[in-house]
Order: C-alpha cells, then structure tokens, then sequence
C-alpha cells in the first residue's frame, strides 16, 4: 500500500501517483466520448469493469489480496459485460442537436426531471441532515439522483458540440445549449462529490461503492429510457439478456467491494475437510 504521507502533498510528485492521475483523465476522456457515440444503456453499466481490473492491477502492482471470491467476482462482472454488449442496442436514438432539443422538452422528461428534483430537495434538506449519517441510502440516494443529470447533461454536451465543431447554422443554438448542460454538469457533479464524502466519512467504501452503482446504474438508465428512448429498439430477448447481464455485473461488484477483507482461500477449505476427516 501507499503510504498516507505519499498520499498527501507529495502523491502527484511520485511517478505512481502522477501516472495513476494521467490514467484517470485519460480514462474520463474516453468516457466523455463513449458516451457521444455508444447507447447509454451500454456505457453506464460497462463502467463497472474499472472495478475488477482495478482489483487485480491492485494484487499485482500493490500485492493486495485478492480472495477467492474477489476473483469469481471478478469472473462475474467480465462475463456480465460481454452479456451486455451482446444485447445492447445495436442504432442511436438521437444523433443531432435538434432531437436532442426535442427530447429535452419532452412532457414525460420534464415531469421526470420535476418528481426528481422534488425529492433532491427533501432528500438534502430535510432528510440528509436527520438521517443521513445512520442511513446508507440516504446519501446513495441523493448521488444517484444526480446522475439523471449527469450522464444525460454529458450526452447532450457531446451531441451539441459536434454542431459547434463543424459551423452548423445552428451553432448558436448550439453553443447556448452546451453551456446549459455543462452548468447542470457542474453543478450535480459538484454536489455528487459532496455527498460521496460524506458518505465515505460515516460507512464502509466497500458497501458504499457496491450499493452506489447498482442504485446508480438503474436511475441512470431509467433518465436515459425516458429522454432517448434507447430501449424501444430492444426486444424482449435482449432486454431479458441485458437485465440478466447487469445482474450479473452487479453481483460480482458486490462480491468484489464488500467481500475483499473476507479471509477464504479453496487451501484453506480443504485443510480444514481433511483434518475433519
């Protein structure tokens, strides 16, 4: 492990830390992008797989323990992936600026957008300051609610600037909507981190961070449904695959987060069969 003093003023100066910090920006960039071309019922749950590959870079560069159920975890959470990919949406809802305006105005979105503001405010000033420090959900609540915001307001970000990059008639349009969405951007993005510390200050990361993304995931892809219509292009088939293969990701988080200071190994096991023996 790192020590806390590499940790503190001094982590960027180490070649670790300001590698780790190069891969991280590069990693949101490539998030940024995924999110302008791939459907967003594919990304949101695909960004799971920094957790397994996190863990196993972490047993070999940092000789942390990956246990037995670290690794099926692990296992889980790649073969989910690939579920997921499978079933996704094979077109793209909304490809230009204009449909995205028109999605934004939509009557269903808008009242989705009200019903969840409504419960951001009663969350964070009512709720939070009562119950948040015992309850879990709570906190996870109010950052997954933000993420309707989040990951909407960065799909539409990427779709207004290809207007911006190639001087449509529209780039005005164009422009003034980008700026909306990178306020609303900030803004839950800024709040999320707020509440994500507070959080990581009363609980266990581990439980945290496997509650968080399924809760996260599921409200992500419920705004995605509602605003671009992703899932009309799905069957029943695939909806049945991709509900499995998300799932299964989530189980293997789980495994993963909350089972990694568990104490099992299969050797273990069978010395104690053969001693009972």
């Amino acid at each position: 492990h790192v020590s806390r003093s590499v940790l503190g003023t001094s982590y960027l100066q180490t070649w670790c830390g300001g590698a780790g910090t190069i891969a991280m920006a590069v990693g949101q960039i490539g998030n940024f992008l995924a999110y302008t071309a791939v459907p967003t019922v594919l990304v949101t749950p695909l960004g799971a797989l920094g957790v397994p590959f996190g863990s196993i870079l972490a047993s070999y560069l940092l000789k942390e323990k990956l246990n037995i159920l670290g690794k099926l975890g692990c296992l889980l959470s790649c073969a989910g992936s690939v579920v997921l990919i499978i079933h996704s949406p094979k077109s793209e809802s909304v490809t230009t600026q204009a449909e995205l305006e028109e999605k934004l105005t939509n009557p269903v979105f808008v009242g989705y957008l009200c019903i969840v503001l409504l419960m951001l405010l009663l969350l964070i000033f009512w709720i939070a300051p009562a119950h948040g420090p015992t309850n879990i959900m709570v906190y996870i609540s109010i950052c997954s609610l933000l993420g309707s915001f989040t990951v909407p307001s960065t799909k539409g970000i990427g779709l207004a600037a290809q207007d911006l990059l190639h001087n449509n008639p529209s780039s005005r349009r164009a422009l003034g909507l980008c700026l909306v969405l990178l306020a609303v951007l900030g803004c839950s993005i800024i709040v999320q981190f707020r509440y994500i510390n507070k959080a990581l200050e009363c609980f266990d990361s581990s439980v945290f961070g496997a509650i968080y993304y399924v809760v996260f995931t599921t409200l992500v892809l419920l705004a995605s449904a509602i605003l671009f219509r992703e899932w009309s292009h799905v069957g029943l088939v695939d909806f049945l695959g991709m509900a499995c293969g998300f799932t299964t990701v989530s189980v293997g988080i789980v495994l993963i987060q909350v089972f990694k200071e568990f104490n099992f190994n299969l050797g273990e096991m069978n010395k104690a069969n053969l001693k009972a023996d």
